[in-house]
């Protein structure tokens, strides 16, 4: 009897141990949902001829940079937007607040007068657009500052109003505030916080752009300041993520009855209050200010999308890409076949299939805006998850 029970324990051991290596070799962990990076943009932006336009910048020609009256970090080759070109570097090594920026002044700025673009006008409602990558293993949450709108008043950089745009934890954030009272600018100096009126910083963005949503990609951040009018409350602030109205406020006393200047300069900005948990850096690339809403890149009418690396188990087999008109996916128009090309592939009937409105043609239609999905496949056979509808681009 008792030797039956030991071989009824060793074969029930046994049975458990074959039982769990078949679920082992059976289990297939499924790949990571990819992004599309970038496009393949053209040549020539809208936003170089454009008269809306205060400023652009691709950071592609290292000598340009000598426009910016002030200006820090390190213009590089690798990561850039679009698969061609340079961007501009943040760097953070560890416990650091951040190494990188560039200051535009416009206007009817008071400061860098040599250096003014369009001295002639006065602006009192722009628009700010830059791309902004981060790595897929950033650290620490939100880096404080990323840009903000101003107007200088003299003497010593005072600051009549500011439209901030910060870190919330991941997310992002408007922060507006008003050196104005009863009409008068009463700021002393720049950043002057004693004297400052803030207009309000809540909500946050849905996206989180320095976590899971941003990381390894590049993403179009957009905002708006427009002043209100003298002595009412009519001001607006605004913040578009990858296309989306993510935060905005409104009903906004940004100057009281002040009128002397309008907004004058933009900075992007690399400070982390904190410091950085480690070593690290994200880039920024295609920067623009207008007068008129900016929106993403231009491309062809068969661009290039460019995917972020394979992140899953084994190697990459093949991935699949759709295109819609609207950022929820309800209005399809584009279906790409299966490719086994690493990481590019071009729209058009060779590569996949147009539907819905563009059933038939051969081409997307052009001034549109279309927004992506992708998904990957692992070689064994295993399809990731469809990421979220994102990357936005404009035909031309």
């Amino acid at each position: 009897m008792k030797q039956l029970i030991r071989s009824l324990i060793y074969l029930s051991v046994i049975c458990g141990w074959l039982v769990l290596r078949c679920s082992i070799g059976t289990t297939q962990v499924v790949p990571e949902p990819p992004r599309i990076d970038s496009v393949g943009v053209l040549d020539l932006q809208p936003a170089e001829t454009d008269s809306a336009v205060i400023w652009f910048d691709d950071f592609d020609n290292a000598e340009e940079q000598s426009r910016y009256a002030e200006s820090s970090g390190d213009i590089v080759d690798r990561p850039h937007f679009g698969g061609v070109g340079k961007s501009l570097r943040m760097d953070y090594p560890q416990g650091s607040r951040g190494i990188g920026g560039r200051k535009v002044f416009f206007g009817d700025s008071p400061t860098y007068r040599s250096k003014v673009v369009r001295g002639e006008d006065k602006f009192t409602d722009v628009y700010w657009r830059i791309y902004v990558k981060h790595p897929w293993d950033w650290t620490g949450g939100g880096a404080a500052k990323l840009s903000r709108a101003t107007s200088l008043v003299p003497p010593d950089w005072r600051q009549s109003m500011i439209a901030h745009v910060w870190s919330s934890g991941e997310a992002l954030t408007l922060d507006p505030a008003s050196g104005v009272q009863k009409g008068r600018v009463v700021t002393t100096k720049y950043n002057d916080f004693e004297n400052l009126h803030w207009l309000g910083n809540k909500p946050a963005s849905r996206f989180k752009l320095h976590g899971e949503d941003g990381a390894g990609w590049w993403v179009c951040v957009e905002a708006r300041a427009k002043l209100n009018t003298p002595g009412r409350q009519d001001g607006l602030n605004q913040l578009w993520i990858d296309g989306r109205l993510e935060a905005e406020r409104r009903n906004l006393d940004w100057r009281g009855t002040f009128s002397e200047r309008g907004i004058n300069a933009v900075f992007l900005e690399a400070y982390w209050n904190e410091g950085s948990p480690v070593d690290q850096a994200r880039w920024i690339d295609n920067f623009v200010v207008s007068t008129q809403p900016i929106g993403p890149v231009a491309c062809s009418k068969n661009p290039v999308l460019i995917k972020t690396p394979y992140r899953g188990p084994g190697a990459q087999r093949a991935w699949q890409v759709e295109i819609a008109t609207d950022s929820s996916g309800d209005k399809p128009v584009w279906r790409s076949t299966p490719s086994d090309a690493r990481d590019r592939l071009r729209i058009g009937t060779d590569t996949g299939q147009f539907s819905g409105a563009l059933e038939g043609k051969h081409q997307l239609d052009a001034e549109s805006i279309y927004y992506c999905r992708v998904r990957q496949q692992s070689d064994s056979g295993k399809w990731s998850a469809w990421s979220p509808w994102h990357q936005p681009f404009q035909t031309q």
